[in-house]
């Protein structure tokens, strides 16, 4: 299972960082027409990037899961929002953001049970 963390790790920060400069300097006229989309663009790349980190470093079981679901879901509506999608989508976005979070409280919870003895 610590290959599939940190497979998804890998890929997911791998992405950001194109992402990343795909926006800066493949798109910086694109982004241009619309007034917040740098700011989404970039608002996406940190999260995905954030999250990722967390994925590989805390091989998070459940947590891990709902990062990879929550960052795939606010970072690409964000995304796509700064390429023009329609506006609709942007309601999409809080329920990414709301697995994020999701996914931080049940590593708190994890952290908060007592450890399992060994075998």
């Amino acid at each position: 299972m610590v290959k599939v963390w940190f497979g998804l790790a890998s890929l997911s920060a791998g992405l950001a960082v194109a992402l990343g400069a795909f926006g800066a300097h493949g798109l910086k006229e694109r982004l241009a027409l619309i007034p917040e989309a740098a700011g989404w663009w970039q608002t996406a790349t940190s999260y995905l990037l954030v999250h990722a980190v967390a994925i590989g470093a805390l091989r998070a079981g459940l947590a891990g899961w709902f990062w990879a679901g929550g960052a795939a879901i606010f970072s690409g509506t964000l995304y796509a929002l700064a390429l023009g999608a329609p506006r609709w989508l942007g309601a999409v976005t809080p329920v990414g953001g709301g697995l994020l979070l999701v996914g931080w409280l049940a590593l708190a919870w994890r952290a908060a049970r007592p450890p399992v003895p060994p075998a």
